[in-house]
């Protein structure tokens, strides 16, 4: 069986190896928004990878992103710990939950804001889009206008 030429990912010595990223090596030569942290494990910066971004996500306790879209990308995300909500919609009226365990998919273009429900723990997300993590920040919006947010436990 014939591979497709994938020499494109070799190293300088010409071999096509895996690319490891030691834990505390990762970048944070990333998107961000104010409120989320974002640091790359697998990404275009960093590794030879060219349609894909891999990394973790960190809210801390009680704090929100900034509403923000990720463009063309496609998003999926799995809550490693803690408590999500993620609000959506033209004002961002509508919500959902998630918990520790859940896998969400957010579709491209769409303007959203990534919560931490716990006001005493913090929350990481793990998260993957192609092609890269792009990040649009948008007007921030009150706190009183995304509804029962100030009024969680």
């Amino acid at each position: 069986m014939q591979l497709p030429d994938n020499s494109m990912y070799a190293t300088e010595s010409g071999l096509v190896i895996p690319v490891v990223t030691r834990g505390g090596l990762e970048s944070g030569k990333t998107g961000q928004s104010a409120g989320a942290s974002r640091i790359a494990g697998v990404s275009p910066q960093h590794t030879p990878a060219q349609r894909l971004w891999f990394g973790k996500v960190s809210n801390e306790p009680g704090f929100r992103s900034v509403p923000h879209h990720h463009g063309e990308a496609e998003t999926g995300g799995y809550v490693l710990s803690g408590r999500a909500r993620i609000y959506f919609g033209e004002k961002f009226e509508d919500y959902i939950d998630m918990a520790e365990g859940d896998w969400v998919f957010v579709p491209p273009w769409m303007p959203h804001v990534e919560c931490n429900l716990d006001r005493n723990n913090p929350l990481t997300w793990m998260t993957t889009r192609t092609p890269d993590n792009i990040v649009v920040n948008l007007d921030d919006v009150p706190d009183e206008k995304l509804r029962d947010w100030t009024e969680r436990p």
